[in-house]
């Protein structure tokens, strides 16, 4: 299938490019940075996509992948406004099959800074619009939304023994996901999955199920 992910220079979405094309699919990425994948399945545009006017014309695009994201830079304007740009340029159409949006589990708890939550929580009801203007064509759309994943953005935390023992106290797993299991995820929503649509699924490890009971002994 022809498969249009944002944001796979580095971390979810390049992991996520290279599991659709590990499985035979034509590829095309949309990043701020230089492509960093090597492959005749894999096509790359350097685009901001909060610059919707210079977004490339892609047609009969089946599978978009709303990976592009960041945390304390504009995040309204990139984790939403541009998500809902581009959504509305490449997947409201006949040949869709999948639209799948990288949320976050902070949607669902607002354990996150401020305007990223919010951002965050914009794509979980943007997700159930989408679900059923594109139900008429038979596609699904719905969101993973990752606690914890080990990529670059994340290196503070991962790089700190003591913040990391703290968040590891607050996850049940006691380990945060890799890229290539969130692209697992991806993979399974956008091309096994023909029948869950309008929905949220929290991917961390146990975090946001978290609580904290005191009672006497």
């Amino acid at each position: 299938m022809k498969v249009l992910i944002t944001g796979t220079s580095r971390g979810i979405g390049k992991a996520a490019a290279e599991y659709f094309i590990e499985n035979g699919h034509t590829v095309i990425g949309i990043d701020r940075l230089e492509k960093s994948i090597e492959s005749s399945l894999y096509t790359h545009f350097v685009c901001d996509i909060r610059n919707t006017d210079t977004l490339p014309d892609i047609d009969d695009v089946e599978i978009l992948v709303n990976n592009a994201g960041t945390q304390n830079e504009d995040d309204i304007d990139i984790n939403l406004k541009a998500l809902i740009a581009v959504t509305e340029k490449y997947a409201i159409q006949p040949k869709i099959k999948s639209v799948l949006n990288i949320g976050s589990a902070c949607a669902h708890t607002g354990s996150e800074f401020p305007e990223y939550c919010a951002s965050k929580g914009g794509v979980i009801a943007y997700t159930k619009n989408v679900a059923y203007r594109i139900a008429e064509y038979g596609a699904t759309c719905n969101s993973i939304d990752p606690g914890g994943v080990v990529t670059h953005l994340n290196d503070c935390v991962l790089n700190d023994p003591v913040l990391w023992e703290k968040v590891m106290n607050e996850t049940p797993l006691k380990r945060w996901a890799t890229p290539r299991e969130i692209a697992e995820w991806i993979y399974f929503m956008t091309v096994t999955n023909g029948f869950c649509t309008g929905q949220n699924i929290i991917v961390d490890g146990g975090e946001s199920i978290n609580f904290h009971f005191i009672w006497k002994e």
